[in-house]
């Protein structure tokens, strides 16, 4: 069975790239480049996602909704450059994941895992320190790269927010522990 790859690669809309890393519109209140998304009517619990058909639906909902089951493979093709996008959030959902304890309360773990969010330390295509660089493209200078990075910025912090939602959807007290038993895979058998 083939691993779950992203709607986004089928959009008439042709996102703007960098390399061939895509910039797609996020559903945000986050400052950043990308294109902000109209939040659906009427609002929706943090928890949950709009239907994939909504205008409001983003490539952070569908990392969410394909994580679990994406994170069982070892292989993916990549059918488009929205799969790119869609890699790299699995790996930073799996990081964000292993900064949450067992026993954290949802104010420690923000704090763990908004602390990994807004870290500006962090790799880019074209680093010698990005997992897969034979599948990414580098941006063409160093203005592209700034703006890259800025994207990735922006949808890492909107990534911590959302998880978190769904990982103390229940409780403040302790986290899922449907979502924190994928702590250990990882996906494509490799991680940020």
């Amino acid at each position: 069975m083939p691993a779950y790859n992203s709607i986004f690669n089928t959009d008439p809309n042709v996102p703007r790239l960098i390399g061939n890393f895509p910039l797609l519109p996020l559903r945000t209140k986050t400052r950043g480049p990308a294109y902000v998304l109209p939040f659906p009517s009427p609002p929706l619990p943090a928890s949950e996602s709009p239907d994939p058909d909504s205008e409001s639906y983003d490539i952070v909902d569908e990392i969410l909704a394909l994580f679990r089951a994406n994170t069982f493979f070892r292989n993916f093709e990549l059918q488009g450059n929205a799969d790119r996008l869609l890699v790299y959030g699995i790996w930073f959902l799996s990081d964000c994941l292993t900064r949450i304890k067992p026993s954290a309360t949802y104010r420690d773990a923000t704090k763990d895992v908004m602390n990994l969010a807004l870290d500006t330390n962090f790799a880019i295509p074209g680093d010698p320190a990005w997992p897969l660089n034979q599948m990414y493209e580098p941006p063409r200078d160093r203005h592209e790269a700034e703006q890259l990075r800025q994207y990735m910025s922006q949808l890492r912090q909107e990534l911590a927010t959302r998880l978190l939602a769904r990982v103390y959807q229940d409780t403040e007290d302790k986290p899922s522990k449907w979502w924190l038993s994928f702590t250990k895979r990882k996906f494509m058998g490799k991680s940020l």
